[in-house]
């Protein structure tokens, strides 16, 4: 009988490096869909007091913008498409006609342009059903912002000759103080599924 031989270890010291050099690999080269966030500053959450009361809004200050769970948009008392939905937004935003059916207007002083009529009040109620596309909430959400930036950018190429994001900050804050971007989420709720008692 032969002698017999002892088979070397492996030897195993670098194999964590290995491991941790081709995970670093993977996550340098692979790339991840990720949705981007909506860039919206949100309210400070309410005081107790503020949750219990009602906010009383008159009729003619809320547009209320509704997603059906098969991405209908009913925007105010009709339904349209989303490209109809900015100049809707706009037309209810700024209310150039002082129409007695779009928000109130009120006098308020603005630096750079003094004495003006704005609709402080008004506010878009944006609620959709919880079958709702994600897609159509964003294209929604992204008309009614678009309807925003192009008042700020109008009021501010006839002020100064540049758009909003060319302005200074005590610039922007004034125009903001015309336009100010005032939508309303709520909740998603099952708009279309029969109630039971």
């Amino acid at each position: 009988m032969g002698k017999k031989r002892k088979v070397p270890g492996i030897n195993g010291s670098s194999s964590a490096d290995i491991a941790f050099m081709l995970l670093l690999f993977f996550l340098l080269t692979t790339s991840m869909d990720t949705d981007m966030g909506l860039a919206r500053r949100l309210p400070r959450p309410p005081e107790k007091q503020e949750q219990d009361q009602e906010i009383d809004i008159k009729k003619r200050n809320m547009l209320v913008v509704l997603i059906s769970s098969t991405n209908q948009v009913l925007c105010g008392d009709e339904y349209m498409d989303v490209k109809q939905i900015r100049a809707k937004a706009k037309e209810f935003i700024a209310n150039v006609n002082n129409d007695p059916n779009l928000p109130e207007k009120e006098e308020i002083d603005v630096p750079f342009f003094g004495k003006m009529m704005v609709t402080k009040s008004h506010i878009i109620s944006l609620k959709n059903d919880r079958g709702t596309q994600y897609q159509a909430y964003i294209n929604v959400q992204n008309e009614l912002a678009a309807a925003y930036n192009e008042l700020r950018d109008e009021i501010s190429k006839q002020k100064w000759n540049k758009t909003f994001a060319e302005l200074n900050p005590e610039q922007q804050k004034a125009v903001q103080t015309i336009y100010p971007q005032k939508i309303s989420e709520a909740e998603p709720k099952n708009y279309g599924e029969k109630k039971t008692n």
